[in-house]
């Protein structure tokens, strides 16, 4: 009996194809249906049918499927566990002629995994794909509806995106807190006492049993001079053990988050590590395996058999007095999805140091993080000795508390960073203690911080927008349009961002907003659940969507006009004024009768020494799709043009190096002779290298810091 499997990775193919003999297993390579690229794609009229189309360049790809599926008695679909992968398995179904189709869930890229997921099989989950079905078409309807209003009021090529729109608001939003945040002057009092020749200090915690506010250097005087005659003595003191818990293990959203914070990932780069680690590494000559489980998930349950053999593993390396009691339930959120595991290891006793030669620097230090959650989580409670002391004196009352642990447990393998504090003396209620010293540190009040990378996410998932799929491309998505930056690991909303933000909370606030949003993700999740039907939730949201659609579009003009600005001077066309409007390569200057009148000139053009060789003319520098290039300051009546150069000598040939735009945006810096290949995709800087000569050196940036190195040498310097 000839059996087919079919998955979407290659990678995945091959780690599967050691685990079931007899069986042909071939990839999707993703998603083979699509909604079409150029139109709306979906039949409002016709209960929002979508119009799936063959994704262009998979043609191929299909064919080679059908082919397959054709010659087998047998076929198993075993895309992913989530909703992608269930909407990709139900497209190859569309698509293949075999009666006899199985639907295979494979949680972990293992021998046992595969197996036990090949002999469980099962039907497509339908209310799995229609909930898929549901987001993609109502990301289409917002996208391919509010994406035109954007483009007429700012410029051609913008997107809105149904749950990104929310992100980017957050984004924006906390960054007019921090602009219009005026600082506070708070002072910080600490006293220093001695007991038996025993010093410690605490901290000013109460003055009349009132929070204490310190708001200037002559307050913080006058209070010390006061302390300072005051006799103090113990109010109360406590010795207690402190038991604390491990965190459970990673889901989606902490891992991300985590990966951030400790490894400095983006969400899109944890993901893409993550996605190899499950598919398989090749380990020597145990062959590929699949090091991870499923790494979209938003559970933290683990399975029987691994909780059993962490257990004897953190007997074989630690002690039995590293297990805990009794074992860990950690819960789940309630909208999670129960057949799945946390992200955890898929052998505890596969060490990272031991496979470390098998992987990238990356893979190995997500894997390193993952693999110490999951050991962790399944570890003893760490116990910590705990003294807390209140000192008073006449209306002051100082305290404080001191940690010391006493038994490590899961800390052993995965602690953060905590303060160290002296530990305080365990002194008697009622005896008196010598005030030795009034310590005073004036500070000021701050604002929220700039969201990172994980702090968003970390949002996002409070306020219920996304789900474990959606984290990395919400994020990624505002990066490249160009809507915010990263910078020093925080997000900047950029002038562009926060005037789409603004077009889309005045004009959608009803949509754009995260109560609504989070309301849509629940209905999606009861629509898998088969709570809800998917044409419903469409219809219940289209309605009033497609009314206030409406509206916009019949004040547009009044839109479009808020958003020019006038630069003070009239057009020497028509003698209307001019205004500053927003392009696809930058701002430039427009007349406010366009299309009527077309004149149009570059904002903060930058005019040459060098003469038009054609009218003699001054020559400018302009952008345009490619970049910077030279023109004529007459265009378009004389439409002479050059390349921008910048200055420098071709180390290969007589050529100079120029400066370009690819077409995925990305600046580079070719030679100008066609038959020279020299590209540079960092900037020459007209540099002599100090080493070995090299006319100029390339101007790179590592963590913010910009640093010069020269391309032949490798040698590094300080910029400038």
């Amino acid at each position: 009996m000839k059996k087919l499997l079919i998955v979407e990775s290659p990678t995945k193919s091959r780690t599967i194809s050691q685990y079931l003999k007899g069986v042909k297993v071939i990839a999707s390579f993703g998603h083979i249906k699509d909604l079409p690229t150029s139109r709306l794609g979906v039949d409002i009229e016709n209960e929002f049918t979508p119009k799936y189309r063959i994704i262009k360049g998979k043609e191929k790809v299909v064919k080679e499927i059908k082919k397959n599926a054709k010659d087998a008695d047998e076929v198993y679909l075993g895309t992913d566990p989530d909703r992608e992968g269930e909407a990709i398995a139900y497209h190859i179904s569309q698509e293949i002629k075999n009666d006899n189709i199985k639907r295979v869930l494979m949680y972990e890229m293992t021998k046992d995994g595969v197996q036990e997921a090949f002999n469980n099989s099962g039907s497509i989950d339908y209310k799995r794909v229609n909930s898929q079905m549901a987001r993609r078409i109502l990301d289409r309807l917002v996208g391919y509806k509010v994406s035109p209003i954007l483009w007429k009021v700012i410029r051609r090529g913008l997107s809105a995106g149904r749950v990104q729109s929310v992100a980017l608001r957050f984004i924006c939003e906390r960054e007019e807190v921090i602009e219009s945040f005026k600082p506070k002057e708070y002072w910080v009092v600490m006293g220093v006492f001695m007991s038996d020749k025993k010093e410690f200090t605490l901290n000013l915690s109460k003055i009349d049993n009132k929070k204490p506010e310190i708001s200037s250097e002559k307050i913080y005087q006058e209070i010390k001079d006061k302390m300072l005659k005051e006799a103090f003595s113990v109010l109360g003191v406590k010795s207690s053990e402190v038991k604390k818990r491990p965190p459970p293990p990673y889901i989606t959203s902490s891992l991300q988050q985590d990966a951030s914070r400790f490894l400095n990932f983006s969400a899109k780069q944890t993901m893409a590590t993550a996605q190899r680690l499950f598919e398989g590494v090749e380990l020597g000559e145990k062959g590929q395996v699949g090091l991870i489980t499923y790494m979209r998930t938003d559970a933290v349950r683990v399975s029987e058999k691994a909780k059993k053999e962490a257990k004897s593993y953190i007997k074989d390396k630690f002690g039995t007095e590293f297990i805990p009691e009794k074992p860990y339930v950690y819960k789940s959120k309630a909208s999670s999805q129960g057949a799945h595991e946390a992200i955890r290891p898929t052998s505890v006793g596969r060490n990272p140091d031991a496979v470390k030669q098998y992987l990238k620097s990356n893979e190995y230090r997500l894997y390193k993080l993952i693999w110490k959650r999951f050991l962790a989580s399944q570890m003893a409670e760490a116990r910590y000795k705990v003294i807390s002391l209140k000192i008073k004196g006449g209306r002051f009352l100082f305290q404080g508390e001191s940690r010391k642990i006493v038994f490590s447990g899961y800390r052993k393998v995965f602690s953060e960073r905590e303060e160290e504090v002296k530990e305080l003396p365990l002194l008697k209620k009622g005896e008196d203690v010598q005030i030795k010293e009034i310590k005073g540190e004036q500070k000021f009040t701050q604002p929220k911080s700039r969201y990172t990378e994980g702090t968003l996410i970390k949002e996002l998932e409070a306020k219920g927008i996304g789900r474990p799929s959606t984290y990395a491309p919400i994020v990624s998505t505002i990066l490249d349009r160009g809507y915010i930056k990263k910078e020093k690991g925080y997000l900047y909303p950029l002038e562009l961002g926060r005037k789409v933000n603004k077009i889309l909370v005045e004009k959608f606030p009803e949509i754009f907003n995260e109560k609504f949003t989070a309301q849509i993700e629940k209905e999606l999740d009861e629509v898998e659940t088969g709570k809800k039907e998917w044409k419903k939730v469409i219809e219940d949201f289209f309605l009033p969507f497609s009314k206030k659609l409406k509206d916009v579009e019949e004040n547009i003009a009044v839109l479009k006009k808020n958003f020019e600005q006038p630069t003070g001077e009239k057009c020497p066309v028509c003698g209307a004024p001019l205004v500053i409007k927003e392009g696809r390569y930058g701002k430039f200057i427009s007349c406010s009768r366009y299309p009527e009148c077309k004149y149009r000139k570059p904002l903060d053009e930058e005019v040459l020494d060098e003469k038009c060789p054609v009218c003699g003319a001054p020559l400018i520098i302009k952008r345009g799709r490619y970049g910077k290039f030279i023109a004529c300051s007459r265009y378009p009546k004389c439409k002479y043009t050059k390349p921008y150069s910048l200055g420098i000598k071709c180390s290969n040939c007589d050529g100079e190096i120029l400066e370009r735009v690819s077409k995925k945006g990305k600046v580079y810096y070719p030679c100008s002779n066609p038959e020279c290949k020299e590209v540079y995709w960092y900037k020459p800087v007209p540099v002599k290298c100090e080493k070995c000569g090299h006319p100029f050196m390339l101007l790179k940036k590592y963590k913010g810091k910009e640093y010069l190195e020269c391309p032949e040498c490798k040698y590094r310097k300080k910029y400038p």
